[in-house]
């Protein structure tokens, strides 16, 4: 499922990375890598998301709870939506 999560975002991304539902999920992203934070993200943030996108926004937090918030695929897959975002 880790994996799943992660892909399926980047695809959301990479298809339209500049849509609320991409960048609310990369703001989410970039707080769960940042582990010294405290994690700080609005959750009000997900009222702008349909029930499909809130349940990619709950696996990356399930995602962190169980420590998968960092490690080569999370890497890959944050540069993979850095890029996107940036359009290159």
């Amino acid at each position: 499922m880790d994996d799943d999560v992660l892909r399926q975002v980047v695809a959301l991304v990479q298809n339209a990375p500049h849509s609320t539902a991409s960048l609310t999920l990369y703001a989410l992203v970039s707080t769960l890598k940042m582990e010294g934070s405290g994690h700080l993200f609005m959750l009000r943030k997900l009222r702008e998301l349909d029930a499909g996108q809130r349940r990619l926004a709950y696996g990356l937090m399930e995602l962190m709870a169980r420590q998968g918030n960092h490690g080569s695929e999370w890497d890959a897959a944050v540069r993979d939506m850095d890029r996107a975002l940036r359009g290159v």
